[in-house]
């Protein structure tokens, strides 16, 4: 998951009156069609799990349970299970190789199937289980020749463009979005997930003196289109409103969620845009248009990454939720928030994120918009771990008892 814009942002400084209102206002109850209260549970680099590469399918098996049992524990309802991470596959694949992060080798079996195990031991505890895909990403290096020997991207060269010390597959070719919408379906034809879910990237994120080189799939097949961002933009949108129309198809009631980066354009840029400054906007530089897939209604839901705490200068939590709010309006797009777990206590974030109580506040702040059916906690090691308790005061604040997801 992307965690800010790299460009630097400057913090503001917080009101404490306002502070001390959000901490003490009693949290809306949430209404009867249900509450999301996820944690996504990454396995790119073992971010998450398994805890290292190479260990055995029980230590596997026993880390996994471990992360559904804490999901449990905390009165959470949903696991967003990282399964496809860099063209990989954590069940058993006809299109791409099992992934490196089970066994350290790249299609390497690793003894037991990760997926279908996490899918029945999620449903008998309660949770759902949402299997999360990265559509284009590669590798995190750029030597093909580290790909197993069988690995499509090697078969497949010309599918393939180097950018920012990686490797990603070219959105902009349409034989390259069959094939990634057909590698992830096969896990929703083989198991009874509830959810297909994409994070946020799509075109890679802006590196500085570099090009995403697309000259001859653009000089193919973007004759339409005024300029390459149009183009770029249509090819995103085909991958979403494909990947909806075959999900339904192969599997009819599995939902389809996007977590994208969470500013789509700053208001000096767009009008419709959010009051922010962010480096990065969805819209001009990863070009994904997330607020028509949700004016639209082309996903189920939509868990914009708000990392940000209340009264961040550039992109300020508050204002976020609330244009986040206004967009989900009057659509069938569930909105969730994402939540930056991940940054409380850690070294380096604001003086906000050193307080164990800024996330349950940004909970008590977002339950005032009836468009808001819960949130989504970056990520499983972060709840485990909870370094100030910022996890553990949210769930007494807000998860005093169990909640069903939002349906």
């Amino acid at each position: 998951m992307r965690q800010v814009s790299r460009r630097a942002f400057a913090l503001a400084a917080l009101s404490t009156l306002t502070m001390a209102q959000g901490a003490s206002a009693a949290p809306r109850r949430r209404h009867a069609a249900g509450e999301m209260r996820g944690v996504w549970l990454a396995t790119v680099s073992n971010r998450d799990w398994p805890s290292r590469p190479g260990l055995t399918a029980a230590e596997q098996r026993a880390e996994l349970l471990a992360h559904l049992d804490r999901a449990v524990r905390d009165r959470l309802n949903t696991v967003v299970l990282q399964v496809r991470p860099t063209a990989d596959a954590l069940w058993p694949s006809p299109y791409e190789p099992w992934s490196q992060y089970l066994t350290g080798t790249q299609g390497k079996a690793p003894g037991w199937d990760p997926l279908g195990t996490a899918v029945a031991e999620a449903h008998a505890r309660g949770l759902e289980l949402h299997a999360w895909f990265n559509p284009y990403r590669i590798a995190n290096h750029t030597d093909p020749t580290k790909l197993a020997a069988s690995h499509p991207a090697r078969r497949h060269p010309d599918w393939v463009v180097p950018y920012g010390g990686k490797l990603y597959y070219n959105p902009g070719l349409p034989r390259v979005r069959a094939f990634v919408e057909d590698a992830m379906l096969d896990a929703v034809a083989k198991y009874p997930v509830d959810a297909v879910h994409f994070d946020d990237y799509f075109y890679p994120y802006p590196v500085a003196g570099q090009t995403f080189d697309d000259d001859a799939a653009y000089d193919a097949y973007g004759g339409d289109f005024d300029n390459r961002a149009a183009w770029r933009r249509d090819n995103i949108d085909r991958l979403v409103r494909e990947t909806a129309a075959r999900i339904k198809k192969v599997r009819p009631g599995t939902r389809f969620g996007i977590s994208p980066f969470g500013v789509w354009r700053n208001a000096t840029t767009d009008e419709r845009g959010s009051d922010t400054r962010a480096g990065v906007q969805t819209y001009d530089d990863l070009h994904a248009d997330t607020r028509k897939w949700v004016r639209e209604h082309w996903i189920d839901y939509i868990v914009p990454q708000l990392y940000w705490n209340i009264g961040f200068a550039a992109a300020d939590y508050a204002k976020l939720v609330a244009w986040w709010a206004d967009v989900a309006k009057g659509t069938k797009t569930h909105l969730y928030i994402g939540e930056a777990l991940y940054k409380a206590g850690a070294a380096g974030q604001p003086s906000a994120w050193q307080d164990p109580v800024e996330l349950s506040r940004h909970l008590t702040l977002a339950a005032g918009y009836a468009r808001v059916r819960g949130h989504v906690f970056f990520a499983a090691q972060d709840v485990a771990n909870d370094p100030i308790g910022a996890m553990a005061r949210v769930v007494a604040d807000h998860y005093g008892q169990p909640a069903k997801p939002p349906r």
